[in-house]
C-alpha cells in the first residue's frame, strides 16, 4: 500500500485579515496542504517560526513594520525555506516580484481575484500548485512525483489535434517552455545567444503583467531583443517573444515566416499560458522547421506538445536533471520518448545557435 504524503505545513504572511482568511480556506480545503499559522507582518511570522518551521511560506511583499522583500532576504540568509511570493499587479509590484525571485523566492503569484466561484477555483489551483512547486524546488527532484496534483485539460481545449504533416522549409523557429526555476534558466540561455540567433518564442509560467517586466529585464541583458508578445507580432531572427501571463500563445504561419497569436481560454495542463499549447501550434505550423526546448519546471506541461513536435521531425532538447531546479517537465518529456538530446543548461545556447545556422543554410 502506498502511503499518502504528509500535508505540507504552510505559513501565510499577509497584512490583510480578509486575504489571510481566504488563503486559509484555500489551504485547508487542499488535502495536500495544512495551514500551520497566519501572520500579519514579518515580526509576527518570525515569532511563530520560533515555535515550529513551516514547509513553505506564502508571503505578501507589502507589509507593515518590515517589507516582504527584506523579510525574504533575512529568511534566505538565516534559514532558507521554500517561499512563494504574492505581489500586486502594479509596475512596482512586478519589479519587486522579480527582485524576490533574485533573492530566492521559488515562485511568484499575483494577488488573486476572489470575487467569483471561477476566480476562487483558479486561485486555489494556482496557489496549491505554486506551494507544491516551491517545496519541490528545495527538497530535490525526488519529491516532485508525490507533489504533483491531479486533473487538467489538454491542449485540445485551445487548439484541435492534427496528424503530423510535412511542411516545406521556412525560417527556423525555436520554441521554449519553462516553469519553476525558469526565469533564471531563461536568463542564462538568452544572454548567451548571439544577436543573430534564430527567432524564439517562449512560454514561462508567470502571472499577468509580470511577464512584461521580465521581458524588459531580459532585453536589457541580452544581445538579442526580448519583448512581451502581443497578438499579431511578427517572429524574427534575433528576437525572443515571451508569452504574456494569463494568455495562451500560438504560432501562426505568415508566408515563409511566422506571427504569434495571443488568445484566452481555460487553463491547459493547469497553466495559462501553457507550453503544450505553444508546442502543439509549433508542431502544426512549423514542423521540422522548429526546435523545441523544455527547461526546468514542475509537472508535465509541454511533454505532450513536445511529443507532437518530435513526431513531425522537429529537433527537441531537454534540460538535464543536474541543472534543473525541478526536474519535472523535462523528465516527463524524456519519459515519453520525445527528446533528442538531454543537455546541461550551459550547453543549451550553443546548441540553439548551431541548429539555427544549420537550418538557415538548409532553407536558403
Amino acid at each position: 500500500m502506498t502511503r499518502s504524503p504528509k500535508p505540507l505545513n504552510v505559513l501565510v504572511v499577509d497584512d490583510s485579515a480578509s486575504i489571510r482568511a481566504a488563503f486559509g480556506r484555500i489551504i485547508s480545503a487542499d488535502a495536500g496542504l495544512s495551514l500551520m499559522a497566519s501572520a500579519a507582518d514579518p515580526f509576527d511570522a518570525a515569532a511563530r517560526m520560533r515555535t515550529a518551521l513551516p514547509d513553505v511560506i506564502l508571503l505578501d511583499l507589502e507589509l507593515p513594520r518590515m517589507d516582504g522583500l527584506t523579510f525574504l532576504k533575512k529568511i534566505m540568509a538565516q534559514r532558507p525555506l521554500p517561499v512563494v511570493v504574492c505581489s500586486s499587479h502594479t509596475e512596482s509590484g512586478s519589479r519587486a516580484a522579480l527582485a524576490a525571485l533574485d533573492a530566492g523566492a521559488a515562485e511568484v503569484l499575483a494577488k488573486p481575484r476572489l470575487d467569483t466561484p471561477q476566480a476562487r477555483r483558479e486561485a486555489a489551483m494556482r496557489i496549491g500548485d505554486a506551494l507544491r512547486a516551491a517545496v519541490a524546488s528545495r527538497r530535490g527532484n525526488a519529491a516532485v512525483a508525490e507533489l504533483v496534483p491531479g486533473d487538467k485539460l489538454t491542449a485540445d481545449a485551445i487548439l484541435p489535434a492534427a496528424p503530423p504533416r510535412r511542411i516545406a522549409p521556412t525560417a527556423p523557429i525555436v520554441v521554449i517552455g519553462a516553469s519553476t526555476g525558469g526565469t533564471e534558466a531563461l536568463q542564462s540561455v538568452l544572454t548567451a545567444l548571439p544577436a543573430d540567433a534564430p527567432a524564439i518564442v517562449i512560454v514561462q509560467h508567470m502571472p499577468e503583467h509580470f511577464t512584461a517586466a521580465f521581458a524588459r529585464r531580459l532585453d536589457s541583458l541580452s544581445a538579442i531583443r526580448v519583448a512581451e508578445a502581443a497578438d499579431g507580432d511578427a517572429v524574427a531572427q534575433g528576437l525572443a517573444l515571451v508569452a504574456p501571463g494569463n494568455h495562451h500563445l500560438l504560432l501562426q504561419r505568415s508566408g515563409r515566416g511566422y506571427r504569434v497569436g495571443v488568445v484566452g481560454g481555460p487553463y491547459v495542463s493547469r497553466h495559462r499560458p501553457s507550453v503544450d499549447v505553444l508546442f502543439r501550434a509549433a508542431a502544426q505550423q512549423a514542423g521540422a522547421n522548429a526546435l523545441g526546448v523544455i527547461l526546468t519546471g514542475m509537472g508535465d506541461d509541454g511533454a505532450a506538445g513536445m511529443a507532437e513536435l518530435h513526431a513531425t521531425g522537429a529537433r527537441t532538447l531537454a534540460q538535464d536533471e543536474a541543472t534543473s531546479i525541478v526536474y519535472g517537465m523535462p523528465r516527463e518529456a524524456v519519459l515519453r520518448g520525445a527528446v533528442d538530446r538531454v543537455l546541461p543548461l550551459g550547453a543549451v545556447p550553443a546548441e540553439i545557435a548551431a541548429w539555427g545556422e544549420a537550418q538557415a543554410r538548409r532553407s536558403a
